[in-house]
């Protein structure tokens, strides 16, 4: 084949490659949704191809067993809220921040779904070693963007890293509670003061200082 056949060739190989991508995508993202929505005990791949659009034979191709397929979404979800809360410690690092803001913050990361979804694959990763070995790896990389928000804070306000990380830690024990007891209870009012309540014991560790400035231009950092 000479040069012309072979860059057809290539770019057929690419397109292949994408639309792989993208069925694969699919999938992983109907898993997400269909954990969250219907739970994972009820979920089959069937149900999954059919929310991703796609036939049964074509999730087979990329997952060759339904835990194979649970388990690369959710660490894949994982990964995805990882990259963000990294995103947002360099922005506090960057342009400073306050305690209420990252409370706030990671409220809301953990109450759009990813916690909903975490007491679905919990008690599978209890009694899956397979299951949970691959998961820890992600779950500490959550943690350590976690840990990057808070020490980004720290540094700006001269707190301790113990004591932020023991602030950090009761936090997240207290947003995992509040958003297990939405599952039975619908109060927005209750859990906004819950929230307001720990911003109030939180902020006394991280007193406030004034963003950052951007250097005047043609002015020195």
């Amino acid at each position: 084949m000479g040069p012309k056949g072979d860059g057809v060739a290539a770019r057929d190989r690419r397109s292949q490659e994408e639309r792989s991508r993208e069925t694969s995508s699919k999938i992983l993202d109907a898993a997400i949704d269909l954990i969250h929505d219907r739970g994972l005990t009820r979920l089959s791949t069937t149900d999954i191809a059919a929310h991703a659009g796609v036939s049964r034979g074509a999730l087979t191709h990329h997952f060759a067993s339904r835990d194979e397929l649970i388990i690369t979404a959710v660490t894949r979800n994982l990964q995805q809220v990882t990259e963000t809360l990294h995103a947002f410690a360099l922005e506090v690092a960057e342009r400073g921040g306050s305690s209420d803001e990252i409370v706030d913050r990671i409220w809301d990361v953990m109450n759009d779904r990813l916690f909903y979804i975490t007491l679905e694959y919990l008690p599978e990763a209890r009694h899956n070693p397979e299951f949970r070995a691959r998961l820890v790896p992600m779950v500490r990389d959550f943690h350590a963007a976690l840990d990057a928000i808070w020490m980004a804070l720290a540094s700006r306000c001269g707190t301790d890293p113990e004591t932020t990380r023991t602030v950090l830690n009761a936090t997240m024990c207290l947003i995992r509670g509040m958003i297990a007891q939405t599952v039975l209870r619908d109060d927005p009012v209750y859990f906004a003061g819950l929230l307001a309540f720990w911003k109030d014991q939180v902020r006394g560790h991280f007193p406030s200082l004034p963003a950052r400035q951007a250097p005047a231009r043609g002015g020195k950092a």
